[in-house]
């Protein structure tokens, strides 16, 4: 892999524009710091928030030019579309309700579009979406980050190569504490609390897509029907803070998946045993840099990044030596970094190397809100086996 393909394909790091995330902001940072890690972005441009002025402040800051220094994301995109030397892409974390909108606008000025999850709020306009990707052959990347952690990529070439044989089985968590204050059922000033905006289901937009997501990734396998119930653990809450099914793959392997916001001092704990005819794999995020490895009939193996046995999905984007952890920062630049070799390849008429197409894409965004759709209709159907 070239140091900088971006700069070898178009002879300039990639012009990007950023909605969303401004001061205070813990996702909006992680964005900007993975667009500049491989130095393939330049962040030229963006609108940090609803409030004209302290967006202008931030941009300040970030020392953008003058001229582009918009009012609102719609200004943002026009203009770049009408400047010779305007964005190729735009990195859109804002409240799960504008995705779609700012999505579809940058698609229908010839821009690509790297997204936050959930993809969108409603199934209709995740299909929308898509197929709007389709139509226009631009790129989508949608950051569920967790699929750029090495040892993640690790499990799903080792599944790729058949090293577990026929997946039967899969159990997959993701639990949080942080919504567990009894006292905080409602915040007017945090849209995570709002239904409206934050979508039919917090705790499954905002978690579980990353849970499902690590599933079908890893596997390779699509989630055919789902036997579940979504809901407040917290009394008086008007968002889901917990949500759990039963599911059935379309190879016919079973699996669990659970999540919640509300388990008290639990902090980021998403975790995936997956197991086939001829062995398992675990893999815990708090615990990154380790891959449990299973087989049927001999001794449990450790995989960590770049240590033996590494593949080349893993070493590609391993970015330090053999003991060394790597963790949330590294998988959110992995995605990034991926995306921008996308990107140019696409403006330069080339081919990106494969193993950069990895990152979720908009289909991955389409079946991560079905996913979520189908779960509500199980849960309201008192847990019937629903398709999704």
């Amino acid at each position: 892999m070239s140091l900088n393909p971006v700069i070898d394909m178009l002879g300039r790091r990639l012009r990007l524009a950023v909605i969303g995330g401004g001061t205070g902001s813990f996702i909006g940072a992680m964005h900007r710091q993975s667009a500049r890690r491989d130095d393939r972005y330049q962040i030229v441009t963006g609108i940090f928030s609803s409030d004209q002025a302290k967006s202008k402040k931030d941009a300040s800051e970030l020392g953008f030019e003058s001229d582009r220094m918009y009012h609102d994301a719609k200004a943002l995109l026009d203009g770049e579309a009408s400047r010779k030397d305007g964005i190729d892409a735009v990195a859109i974390m804002t409240p799960n309700d504008s995705h779609f909108d700012y999505s579809m606008w940058a698609l229908e000025r010839g821009i690509d579009v790297i997204c936050d999850k959930p993809m969108t709020n409603t199934l209709a306009e995740a299909e929308a979406l898509h197929k709007k990707v389709q139509e226009t052959g631009l790129v989508f990347c949608l950051t569920h980050n967790y699929t750029g952690y090495p040892m993640v990529r690790q499990a799903k070439a080792m599944v790729e190569a058949g090293d577990l044989g026929t997946i039967r089985l899969v159990q997959v968590e993701y639990v949080q504490g942080g919504k567990a204050d009894e006292e905080k059922t409602f915040s007017p000033d945090n849209w995570k609390f709002d239904p409206v905006r934050g979508g039919p289901s917090r705790v499954m937009g905002d978690i579980g897509t990353h849970a499902h997501n690590l599933t079908r990734f890893i596997t390779g396998l699509e989630v055919d029907e789902v036997a579940a119930e979504v809901g407040a653990i917290v009394p008086k809450r008007i968002i889901h803070d917990f949500g759990g099914a039963m599911l059935r793959f379309s190879n016919g392997a079973r699996g669990s998946f659970w999540v919640t916001q509300a388990a008290a001092g639990v902090e980021n704990c998403l975790r995936i045993r997956v197991s086939g005819t001829k062995g398992s794999l675990e893999w815990m995020q708090e615990f990154p840099q380790a891959l449990t490895f299973k087989p049927l009939k001999a001794p449990s193996q450790n995989r960590t990044p770049n240590g033996p046995g590494t593949l080349p999905l893993s070493a590609r984007c391993t970015r330090l030596v053999a003991g060394h952890p790597e963790g949330f920062p590294d998988g959110f630049a992995n995605i990034y970094s991926d995306a921008a070799e996308a990107i140019a390849a696409r403006r330069a008429g080339k081919k990106a190397d494969p193993l950069a197409l990895y990152f979720p894409n908009s289909f991955d965004g389409l079946m991560g809100v079905r996913f979520v759709d189908s779960v509500i209709a199980s849960s309201e159907a008192n847990g019937q086996w629903t398709k999704c």
